[in-house]
């Protein structure tokens, strides 16, 4: 049985729903946001700046201002300047709580490069991790970034494609892999096939297995 499960997901697919109720299914751990949070304790940033770094880094003026900079004023905590770029510092600190929270106890992880880190510690083989991509058809993710997101119709389209695009800068950045590509995903899973909950099912079918 896996011990791991991570999930790469379009916006809108329902990718972090799936992730909920797997782990709640399996009785696991499940790690999205909450990652923030643990990554602003290790590191010594805000959750707010964490958050920020997230929506934005790999698309826009905050990615080229945080590579060449060590620490923010409005939303860093005041410390001594390191060395160390501070999306460097980001993913850094959120690499030690992926290791830490998958070496503690059975756990889902959605997003944020969890599936190349486990890959590429000697502390986990591939043996120990399903690794997923949850993608949907282009209306059921519109319809959900409206219905559940509460974005506006007229807007959906472009925010879809837009947040899509920087996951995608974000994990081509940071990892040697390209995101969403199939050779790196034990499973893609289209989400309008089976639905959310019968998408959930299929994975915990596959994790027990």
């Amino acid at each position: 049985m896996k011990k791991i499960i991570t999930i790469s997901r379009e916006y809108g697919s329902g990718g972090s729903e799936i992730g909920k109720i797997v782990a709640e299914r399996l009785g696991w751990k499940y790690y999205d946001k909450q990652l923030i949070d643990l990554a602003a304790d290790e590191s010594g940033l805000s959750p707010k700046f964490i958050e920020k770094s997230e929506q934005s880094l790999s698309s826009g003026w905050l990615y080229n201002m945080m590579l060449g900079s060590n620490y923010s004023t409005n939303y860093a905590v005041a410390a001594a300047p390191n060395t160390v770029p501070l999306v460097d510092q980001i993913y850094n600190a959120q690499r030690t709580i992926i290791l830490k929270v998958a070496k503690e106890s059975p756990c889902v992880i959605v997003g944020r490069c969890a599936d190349y880190i486990l890959h590429t510690s000697e502390e986990f083989s591939d043996n120990d991790t399903l690794n997923l991509f949850v993608y949907a058809s282009p209306e059921d993710r519109i319809k959900r970034a409206v219905e559940a997101y509460k974005i506006p119709e007229k807007d959906a389209k472009k925010t879809i494609s837009q947040v899509n695009k920087r996951r995608a800068n974000h994990y081509n950045t940071f990892t040697e892999w390209t995101w969403g590509a199939y050779e790196h995903y034990d499973m893609l899973l289209n989400s309008s096939y089976a639905g959310i909950k019968g998408t959930a099912e299929l994975i915990v079918q596959a994790a027990q297995a």
